[in-house]
């Protein structure tokens, strides 16, 4: 992580470490990836709520509501706890297409302790957006946050 992405997490932290709110930490915190990312057209949460995904806050086109565990690029990284970077969704089995312009996308699981709660989406209209470096900011973004949500 470069230095610009450390000064991001203390900017997030900044903003969440005094603020209860589970709601308006997660909607800082889209906020902020809003402004931080570029050649993204969308940024947001998925809560798990009854063994499915349910949209939070985000930043973008209005989104898929609810998401099965296992369906899609989401509710798979749900299933497994694991990153998914996709560099082409179109060729990701599944994939559900909440905006037809979204080419790209990476998904960042979120824990609370040791407790799954939730994934990070972003999507970009620029196929293989994502590098390996913006998954590592992202994955320390994902971690910062779930200490305060």
């Amino acid at each position: 992580m470069d230095s610009e992405d450390k000064t991001r997490i203390a900017v997030l932290k900044s903003l969440i470490k005094d603020e209860p709110s589970r709601i308006a930490n997660l909607a800082n915190a889209s906020a902020l990836l809003g402004e931080y990312l570029d050649r993204i057209n969308w940024v947001g949460f998925y809560l798990l709520d009854d063994n499915e995904l349910v949209l939070g806050p985000f930043q973008g086109k209005p989104a898929c509501v609810r998401i099965a565990l296992g369906k899609g690029v989401c509710g798979t990284a749900a299933l497994t706890k694991e990153i998914i970077r996709v560099p082409d969704v179109h060729e990701f089995p599944g994939h559900i297409a909440c905006d037809a312009a979204s080419r790209s996308e990476i998904v960042i699981p979120l824990f609370q302790a040791d407790d799954f709660i939730g994934v990070l989406d972003i999507d970009s209209p620029f196929l293989d957006r994502f590098s390996e470096e913006d998954q590592q900011f992202l994955e320390a973004f994902a971690e910062t946050l779930s200490l305060y949500l």
